[in-house]
């Protein structure tokens, strides 16, 4: 009976609605700056674009069962190719992202050629490609912060308002900037060409079950190769990003983002599909993010254990639903003692009966005239 309403009222499915509609009840109540659009929501929605752009880097190869752990380094690649050379050479910004990116399509490349080709592991793979990755960013710059290279045309062309009024009677603005849109614009591709291509239904079926489809027809390894070159150029796309928005480097950008977003895909699929997918991702990270800024705003002075605490906790929960959920369907599709009665009265129906079975040919009608 528990699951009955539980399913009726779309628990199993839209668990992290819910959970974002709890956040805003409650720090609502309790905490006056929470529902502060260019206090909260506004900072909310527009900081946690980065975190969703190497979510859904995350989530692409993932559904050929393929795991990209390199993506937060792609990020800082991206990040400072971009201002290192706007810092030391007279180029146009936009050739130093152009640059940045094509560094991690290469990667991404790498990361395929390793896989597929080498046929190691992607978690190793792609977690000592992370480290080689490291050492090329070091190589580059040698640590400390890059500002002030980037011009004011790059930075205005993900930074300024798509979207800015201010309400009547009040201080308040609401604006939301461009990079905002493209993260929304790369959210709405990956949702459609997963959902609704044949692409995206053969990766979701090398994921499933890789041999299965290779049988059917289906180039695993060439959708493997392809979705770790996707994820490395997202995971770079999210780089820009976060040069358009704060317009500098620094080395602890990128790879501390990475367990938000592993956590945000598999939170995310325990979502709306009850597998992983994009809009559920989406979901995950702004419950996340929602709720850790309740918190922070709540128990300001304690939120530096509290925030890796509470990533972890949903992490496991999550995981934990979702391998619950997988069971649960797995059971539904068993037969049941009923069905194999079932069975087994329709095969007595249909078995021939000893007169049938004879061997007088007088009794077998010849249908070849």
């Amino acid at each position: 009976m528990t699951t009955g309403w539980a399913h009726r009222l779309g628990f199993d499915r839209f668990s992290g609605l819910y959970l974002l509609a709890a956040f805003f009840i409650f720090f609502g109540l309790t905490e006056e700056n929470f529902l502060i659009w260019n206090g909260s929501i506004e900072f909310v929605l527009t900081e946690k674009v980065i975190v969703c752009m190497l979510a859904l880097a995350f989530l692409v190869p993932l559904t050929t069962d393929t795991f990209d752990l390199s993506i937060g380094h792609n990020m800082a690649l991206a990040l400072v190719i971009v201002n290192k050379m706007a810092l030391e050479t007279d180029l146009p910004d936009g050739v130093g992202a152009l640059v940045g990116m094509g560094a991690c399509l290469l990667v991404g490349a790498l990361n395929g050629f390793i896989v597929v080709r080498l046929r190691v592991n992607s978690f190793i793979a792609t977690l000592g490609m992370s480290q080689v990755i490291a050492a090329v960013i070091r190589r580059i710059h040698d640590g400390g912060q890059i500002t002030a290279a980037l011009g004011d045309a790059y930075v205005n062309f993900g930074k300024a308002d798509v979207f800015s009024f201010t309400w009547p009677g009040s201080e308040s603005e609401i604006s939301l900037p461009w990079y905002f849109v493209y993260g929304l614009v790369v959210a709405i591709v990956i949702w459609y060409v997963l959902e609704h291509t044949p692409l995206g239904r053969h990766l979701f079926a090398t994921g499933g079950n890789r041999e299965a489809a290779r049988l059917s027809g289906v180039s695993t390894d060439r959708l493997t190769y392809g979705s770790l070159i996707a994820s490395a150029g997202i995971a770079g796309f999210a780089g820009l990003v976060y040069s358009w928005k704060f317009a500098t480097y620094t080395s602890s950008v990128g790879p501390p983002l990475l367990f938000s977003a592993v956590g945000a895909v598999f939170f995310g699929a325990s979502q709306l599909k009850g597998r992983f997918n994009v809009w559920g991702t989406v979901i995950a990270v702004y419950v996340l993010a929602f709720g850790i800024k309740g918190i922070g705003l709540r128990y300001p002075r304690e939120i530096d254990w509290i925030q890796p605490m509470f990533e972890g906790l949903v992490l496991i929960i999550a995981v934990a639903v979702a391998s619950r959920q997988a069971i649960v369907k797995v059971n539904r599709r068993k037969p049941t003692s009923t069905d194999d009665e079932t069975s087994r009265e329709i095969e007595h129906e249909v078995q021939p009966s000893p007169a049938t079975t004879v061997t007088d040919k007088r009794s077998i009608p010849d249908l070849t005239d």
